[in-house]
């Protein structure tokens, strides 16, 4: 679960990280008391999960109230559905650096993140020019200590008053980032001022779904998601990431659908959706299908390999999918493990070909991709709706 700029700067302001002054708006009728409150220059940003925002005319700088109120209009107006925008005063600042508190798989621990290069992508930076990061390991048991966070200010070349203030920030961050249960939390920029105070000029702060649970503060419900689709599969308690390609991932077990994720790509396909049904949800092969329906892929790529999830019960789940969602992309399915004699019966009696090697599939679920696929027609998936059906004709 990801939360909106607003939600996440309110969570740091509560751990007592300084942040921009701020009014949320989430009407046109209230813009101008909101910039009259901020005054001027101030800037507008689109609350709205989706990265790039700048890019996409999503935030905007304004300098007067006539200005203003036209660009508030026309960002709450957006195609892309804006609920609601964040007006901030204009911070002035020497620099722009950079600050995240996440995880380290391979260490299994946590990793603090510190660059100078504020703003930038840090994926790119880490790629050209990965002398200007600095990282940090923490162990999960023993928690940041005063070591870590000076360790990052001083990595970065700052002294006196300005490494007193990112070591605090630090500190505060990982205090957000264990408390939400969170898998990332990211401050980007993070404003060095001439006073030697950090600001925090953005807020990404990502939630691990599966602790939910203990916030019910951000219910399900009413949020905001990237997508439609997201936003039912949420509910539904099914893992799901969008992307924008034409290949559908249906697959089994989070370390499995990753792998075939990366699979897809080295094979220069493009993938569509990330969608994991395995554990306890893999008896919901139906409405997993109808979620991926909904991108109209071009191709379903379905892998599994179950154990405790039987593949024959997923190939059922396939089956009743097939039947009631009737789709005209061409399906590719790999299913092994428990049960998959039975499981290869039931999928050729769908007309369904099982594979019994993940590569193969993937090697032809990318040539069905390059060859054009069939989509589904302007009457395709709708889960937004019951009972909606992606197309008439018969799987493939």
């Amino acid at each position: 679960m990801r939360l909106t700029e607003a939600e996440g700067k309110a969570e740091f302001a509560a751990a007592g990280i300084k942040v921009p002054r701020g009014v949320l708006v989430d009407g046109p009728g209230k813009l101008e008391a909101a910039f009259t409150g901020i005054g001027f220059p101030c800037v507008i940003k689109a609350q709205v999960l989706s990265g790039g925002r700048g890019k996409a005319g999503l935030v905007s700088v304004v300098r007067d109230m006539d200005e203003a109120l036209a660009e508030g209009k026309r960002i709450l107006a957006h195609p892309a559905g804006v609920p609601a925008v964040l007006v901030e005063e204009c911070v002035k600042a020497d620099r722009e650096l950079y600050l995240s508190v996440s995880y380290d798989p391979r260490s299994a621990k946590g990793l603090l993140l510190v660059s100078a290069e504020g703003g930038m992508e840090i994926e790119k930076l880490a790629t050209v020019d990965p002398g200007k990061i600095v990282r940090i390991d923490v162990d999960l048991a023993e928690g940041i200590a005063p070591r870590h966070a000076k360790g990052l200010a001083y990595g970065l070349g700052l002294s006196g008053q300005a490494a007193k203030s990112l070591a605090d920030t630090a500190t505060k961050l990982w205090g957000v980032f264990r408390s939400l249960d969170a898998e990332l939390a990211e401050i980007n920029p993070l404003f060095l001022m001439r006073d030697d105070s950090v600001v925090a000029g953005d807020a990404k702060l990502l939630m691990d779904d599966n602790a939910a649970f203990r916030h019910p503060e951000y219910p399900v419900e009413g949020r905001p998601y990237e997508s439609e689709t997201a936003r039912l599969a949420a509910i539904e308690g099914i893992p799901y990431l969008q992307f924008d390609g034409d290949i559908s991932l249906m697959c089994a077990g989070a370390g499995l659908t990753t792998t075939v994720y990366d699979l897809v790509v080295d094979a220069g396909g493009s993938v569509a959706n990330y969608l994991e049904f395995g554990g306890p949800n893999y008896r919901k092969a139906v409405r997993a299908m109808e979620l991926c329906l909904a991108n109209a892929p071009k191709v379903v790529l379905i892998v599994t390999f179950g154990t405790i999830a039987r593949a024959d019960v997923m190939a059922r789940g396939i089956a009743e999918a097939v039947e009631k969602w009737k789709p005209t992309c061409p399906i590719v399915v790999c299913i092994r493990g428990t049960g998959e004699e039975e499981a290869k019966v039931i999928l050729e009696g769908i007309g369904l070909e099982p594979l019994m090697d993940t590569e193969e599939a993937v090697a032809r679920a990318v040539a069905a991709a390059r060859a054009g696929g069939t989509r589904p027609g302007k009457g395709g998936a709708r889960p937004a709706k019951e009972g909606a059906r992606p197309a008439k004709e018969g799987a493939r």
